[in-house]
């Protein structure tokens, strides 16, 4: 009788080992496919990025700081970036276009254009695919996170080596308003 509550009681054990390990894998493969989802849109954004300056540049020429940060940015090598490197480019990216299309505020001849129109329809268009599928990718890094963090699932984590992944989370500077200076 002893011997089967002891195979019983490993039999659970053995179970709930499997069936958290797998949706360790399930989470890891879920985050990356949020990611991959997310870098899609991102790229898009850095495709965008130069027309969007060279339209800007012809009408602000007097407000190169903005621009050289942007075009520095976007001149770094978004292929070689790891997903954390992509992660901190773009919120720095997301900060220096929020700077830019307030300076397209002050030039009405700039609003005006049809090519500057264009250029910023698409950008808002992509930058609501990002927040939706930044929103996603946060979900899903979440229940990775807790799942890592709580007990007992923490111990199979802690076995095979699963970690938090980071959040995209917006930087502080980001979430003040962008002054516009007339």
């Amino acid at each position: 009788m002893v011997i089967y509550i002891i195979f019983g009681v490993a039999a659970v054990i053995l179970i709930y080992f499997l069936i958290t390990y797998n949706s360790f894998i399930r989470l890891k493969n879920t985050i990356k496919e949020a990611f991959s989802t997310m870098d899609v849109y991102l790229k898009k954004r850095w495709d965008l990025i130069p027309n969007l300056v060279e339209a800007v540049k012809k009408y602000a020429k007097h407000e190169s700081s903005v621009l050289e940060n942007v075009v520095a940015l976007r001149n770094m090598s978004y292929d070689k970036m790891s997903p954390g490197d992509k992660i901190e480019t773009n919120e720095k990216l997301g900060l220096g276009l929020s700077k830019l299309m307030a300076i397209s505020e002050n030039y009405p001849d700039l609003k005006a254009s049809r090519n500057f129109s264009e250029l910023n329809t698409q950008l808002v268009k992509i930058e609501d695919d990002i927040a939706n599928a930044r929103k996603y990718y946060n979900a899903v890094v979440k229940k990775m996170n807790t799942q890592v963090e709580m007990f007992p699932s923490n111990i199979i984590a802690g076995l095979f080596g699963f970690k938090q992944s980071p959040m995209f989370e917006v930087q502080a500077s980001e979430r003040d308003s962008v002054r516009i200076e007339l």
